[in-house]
């Protein structure tokens, strides 16, 4: 998932250190989704997201459009049909 923790950081002159006090998480914790290594969780989406005064969308790209990784060929999503099931 794509990012703009280190350009918003930037634009406000933060640390690492200091957006992971605001957070509530380690430095390393915010490197680590800054820098894409990890994808965050929902909780700390929204807690980078309300630090910096933003939606989530405004700070986190989830790449919708990307083809799926391996592991995710499998599933589909199926259109969901209203009505009994089986019948």
């Amino acid at each position: 998932m794509e990012n703009r923790m280190r350009v918003l950081r930037a634009e406000r002159r933060w640390s690492q250190e200091a957006l992971a006090e605001r957070v509530g998480v380690s430095r390393q914790a915010v490197n680590a989704v800054e820098t894409g290594k990890h994808d965050p969780s929902l909780m700390l989406a929204f807690k980078v997201a309300l630090a910096f005064g933003l939606t989530i969308e405004d700070v986190f790209d989830p790449k919708l459009d990307r083809p799926p990784e391996t592991g995710e060929q499998a599933v589909r999503q199926e259109p969901i049909r209203k009505g009994r099931s089986g019948r």
